[in-house]
């Protein structure tokens, strides 16, 4: 697959792809960021400036927990995991999310 070019996150679009990422179960901060990348064809980039400070955000509104863990490479990591408060919001920003796709790309096809 050809490199995708980077592209920058509307404010607010880290928070679902973190819940997201976390939907499949607990990982420690930089794991999310991973798989963030990976499965962005490498085009979303988390930076550990902007990860860290989301995490807090989203532990701070009850949205996930963390718990302290031994990460595969034997490190004490803190690992974060989806709270039911976080997997509701998750659902909300979900369909929000489609339904501005969806309008955009009416606007796209007619204008």
């Amino acid at each position: 697959m050809p490199p995708t070019t980077r592209i920058e996150l509307p404010q607010g679009t880290l928070d679902l792809l973190i819940l997201r990422t976390l939907n499949a179960g607990s990982r420690h901060g930089w794991a999310i960021s991973q798989l963030i990348q990976q499965n962005s064809q490498e085009a979303v980039q988390v930076p550990q400036g902007s990860l860290y400070p989301a995490l807090h955000r989203l532990e701070a509104r009850a949205w996930i927990k963390a718990t302290w863990d031994v990460s595969e490479n034997n490190r004490k990591a803190r690992f974060y995991s989806l709270t039911a408060a976080g997997r509701k919001q998750l659902e909300r920003e979900t369909e929000s999310w489609r339904r501005l796709v969806a309008a955009v790309g009416s606007v796209l096809e007619t204008a």
